[in-house]
């Protein structure tokens, strides 16, 4: 599917992981512990997440099910009491992505959270079903078969990694200083993918995908609109107001200004 085609609105995203081989790569790339916060944020700023489903054996991980639950996350439960377990949790995967493939007409795109090559055959089906698919996994237990066959890749290291730079702030703090954050977040999530046109209206919805209960009103703006304007005005975004629409165009102030 050409994610041009669907600029336009927003993206329904079906969500699978394979937190075997998540929680090997994390092991062997010595973090503390995998951070489903992040992973997630990320996911939605592409779209809205309609399905989340995480296969495992987890009475081995009792330490993330609290977190997981949390995010709202089905736990697909796979006891192995043989070597072929891990089979069967990607069996079971497979499975229950290619269902929803054929039977779920209005989901746009597919995230696989895993570097497992055997998934490569799974990525080749959905994309002749039409669908975007997005691997996301640790880079030291993802196979390049996996990397090359996804539409797009992201690797956990880059979720996690402390973006480049200091992010531009005002002098204000507070509420408004959070609501700015927020803001700029936001618009830094579109321009990561590639919007050549970064209207006001996205900046809230990715807001809104990110943090359901954001109301502006919150922070002391009656409007999202005015929320921007304060924001240009202590120089953490620039705007530009649309001649046709009289709506805001939204960017990033570069760093140096």
């Amino acid at each position: 599917m050409n994610p041009r085609a669907m600029s336009d609105r927003e993206w329904r995203i079906a969500l699978f992981i394979d937190f075997d081989n998540i929680a090997v790569g994390v092991r062997q790339a010595k973090y503390k512990s995998f951070d489903i916060g992040k992973v997630l944020d990320r996911v939605l700023e592409k779209g809205k997440i309609i399905l989340k489903r995480a296969y495992a054996n987890w009475s081995r991980y009792e330490e993330y099910k609290k977190d997981f639950h949390s995010a709202a996350i089905e736990l697909i439960d796979i006891p192995s009491s043989t070597l072929s377990g891990k089979n069967n949790a990607d069996i079971r995967l497979v499975v229950d992505a290619m269902d929803l493939a054929y039977s779920k007409d209005h989901l746009d795109a597919f995230v696989i959270l895993s570097g497992d090559s055997d998934f490569s055959p799974l990525v080749s089906k959905l994309r002749e079903n039409d669908k975007y698919v997005i691997g996301i996994g640790v880079k030291s237990s993802t196979s390049r078969l996996l990397t090359e066959n996804c539409d797009e890749f992201i690797y956990y290291e880059d979720i996690v990694r402390p973006p480049p730079g200091t992010r531009r702030t005002s002098k204000v703090t507070g509420k408004k200083q959070e609501a700015f954050d927020l803001v700029v977040s936001a618009v830094e999530a579109l321009l990561r993918e590639n919007k050549e046109i970064i209207w006001g209206s996205m900046v809230k919805q990715t807001l809104k995908r990110k943090l359901p209960s954001f109301d502006e009103s919150y922070y002391g703006y009656r409007a999202f609109s005015r929320l921007l304007e304060d924001a240009a005005r202590h120089k953490c975004i620039r705007i530009e107001k649309d001649q046709r629409s009289g709506t805001y165009i939204v960017s990033e102030i570069p760093d140096g200004e």
